[in-house]
């Protein structure tokens, strides 16, 4: 596609917990891997600062199984503990952050999921 978008795979996963810094796992108990984290300048100023955007590119595969790390372990983590979808295609995290899906698709056999940070009061 000369887009960049991937073919819609409908829904995207209902909640994904951090099991390993980078390692998701869904409510079907498949494993989301991070594969990329952009950080980019806003394009919005919120008074005189200027919030980074992050953008997170995810793929659904499979890992080798490792025990899971409790919460205070994965503290040192940029990205949220916990995504939870909520309603218009975003996803709310345990700060209450959202963040938007820009992507649920396949790349070739592989399903990835593409989601940006929304800056806060979106």
């Amino acid at each position: 596609m000369a887009s960049g978008a991937s073919p819609c795979l409908g829904v995207p996963p209902h909640r994904l917990w951090a099991v390993r810094p980078g390692i998701y796992e869904d409510e079907k108990g498949r494993t989301w891997v991070t594969v990329v984290v952009r950080l980019s300048p806003s394009q919005r100023a919120r008074g005189s600062t200027h919030e980074p955007s992050i953008t997170v590119h995810m793929w659904q595969m499979p890992v080798h199984p490792q025990k899971p790390m409790s919460p205070s372990q994965l503290t040192l983590s940029q990205l949220p503990l916990m995504w939870q979808l909520y309603p218009g295609r975003r996803y709310r995290t345990m700060d209450s952050r959202l963040w938007e899906v820009v992507d649920h698709g396949q790349i070739a056999s592989t399903e990835q999921l593409i989601l940006t940070q929304l800056p806060p009061g979106e």
